[in-house]
């Protein structure tokens, strides 16, 4: 009998090793624990099988957050899910949801585990507000937690299909501030959110997608929810509103008014002031209060005339640059003063909030300036363009005057025969 060779006893036995390897009994990989909770309801129909595909998708889900966090119970052994002494709750009242969502929300140690710029003030900030106080005063219809952020489907603030997604709040707000038997028990309009969809602030929101607008919780703050008080509603405003509100501080209407920037603009139904705001025009802020014969409102009539005259220079100067522009003439220097004269007009209307007409027309000084320079250039391109018309008239003229001339020529020799 032939014997095998080294090369060949070796492998038989590499396989013959790889064999006995793959026979032998293997521990038990380790598996995810089993949540017993979720197992169940997942089985079940209807109200109670929607907990678990809610969490499954939401915030809570996404960071392994088990049912017993809020629900208590134990979650790994059946036998004992929701054996007396586990804490179990399948009910969870109205009265704990505060304090059961800041046992974790305001845990700094837990929250960082999570997500680490998370802020773990929400409960105290909802203790101060005016829904959390009259809370603790036994009012259950004010808002909580789960009003807001729902219970088993939350999600972040940041995704477009949470309730309070910037895009969203006002429509969760409107839950409760639009239902008007509700808000009547607390001697509160129900107009709000609807004011508020009707204002430049919505438009920005929601037609332009500008998620820095303002909404609700912009205003009122979110956990510390809170009306502005009369001497705060500037500050509130000032915070987007920075130039606005330093010049208001500066003018007359800071000591006549408290309601500060509402008294013209409102509240909440806020439209996008034109030149017409101001003057004593119908429908203008300054005429509730003002007529043709008091000094604030023949100033509030100047303002309004002397923006008006100088936006209607700078169209006429604009319309001038154009005419210059399709006539091939370079007028680009020139837009750079239209730009500076807009931006003049612009600083002047802000400048409206001094309720000063010297101010203002400071302001409309130097974009006067610019207006000007800017006018005379598309004057000096225009009588360019004139003076190279006219330069053409000689060559195209002698050239008009050689043509007719052959022709001339050419219908004389065909007379004589000589063509």
């Amino acid at each position: 009998m032939r014997t095998l060779g080294p090369r060949v006893q070796l492998v038989l036995l590499g396989v013959t090793a790889l064999l006995l390897w793959f026979s032998m009994p293997r521990a038990q990989a380790a598996t995810e624990p089993v949540n017993v909770c979720v197992d169940c309801h997942a089985r079940l129909e209807g109200a109670l099988k929607l907990p678990v595909e809610a969490s499954a998708s939401s915030a809570h889900g996404h960071k392994g957050t088990g049912c017993e966090i809020c629900h208590g119970g134990n979650s790994t052994d059946v036998a004992h899910a929701k054996s007396r002494g586990s804490g179990f709750r399948g009910h969870i009242q109205r009265k704990e949801i505060p304090e059961l969502c800041g046992a974790c929300h305001a845990d700094v140690n837990r929250m960082k585990q999570f997500n680490p710029t998370l802020r773990t003030d929400q409960l105290a900030q909802y203790r101060t507000s005016v829904h959390g106080i009259k809370f603790a005063h036994g009012d259950p219809n004010v808002a909580v937690c789960t009003d807001c952020h729902g219970v088993h489907n939350i999600l972040t603030g940041t995704d477009p299909r949470s309730p309070v997604h910037p895009l969203n709040v006002a429509a969760t707000c409107a839950r409760c501030h639009s239902d008007a038997a509700l808000m009547k028990s607390y001697h509160l309009a129900a107009t709000q959110v609807e004011d508020y969809n009707d204002s430049i602030h919505h438009q920005a929101m929601a037609v332009r997608g500008d998620l820095a607008a303002p909404t609700c919780s912009t205003c009122h703050s979110s956990h510390g929810a809170a009306p502005p008080g009369a001497n705060s509603i500037a500050t509130v405003c000032s915070t987007c509103h920075v130039l606005q509100a330093q010049f208001f501080k500066e003018s007359p209407h800071k000591s006549a008014f408290a309601e500060g920037c509402t008294t013209c603009h409102s509240a909440h139904k806020i439209h996008h002031p034109d030149d017409n705001f101001v003057g004593l025009a119908a429908g203008s802020a300054c005429a509730d209060c003002h007529t043709t014969d008091d000094e604030g409102g023949k100033n509030a009539t100047a303002i309004h005339d002397h923006l008006a005259r100088f936006e209607h220079s700078v169209k006429d100067a604009v319309s001038l640059l154009g005419t210059a522009e399709r006539a091939g003439m370079d007028v680009g220097e020139a837009g750079f003063e239209i730009n500076q004269a807009n931006e003049a007009l612009t600083k002047a209307r802000v400048r409206v909030h001094t309720a000063r007409a010297a101010q203002v027309d400071a302001e409309l000084e130097t974009g006067s300036k610019a207006e000007t320079r800017a006018r005379a250039a598309g004057e000096s391109a225009l009588k360019e363009r004139d003076r190279r018309r006219k330069a053409l008239l000689v060559p195209v003229g002698a050239i008009a005057v050689v043509v007719l001339s052959l022709g001339i020529c050419i219908r004389e020799l065909e007379r004589s025969g000589a063509l």
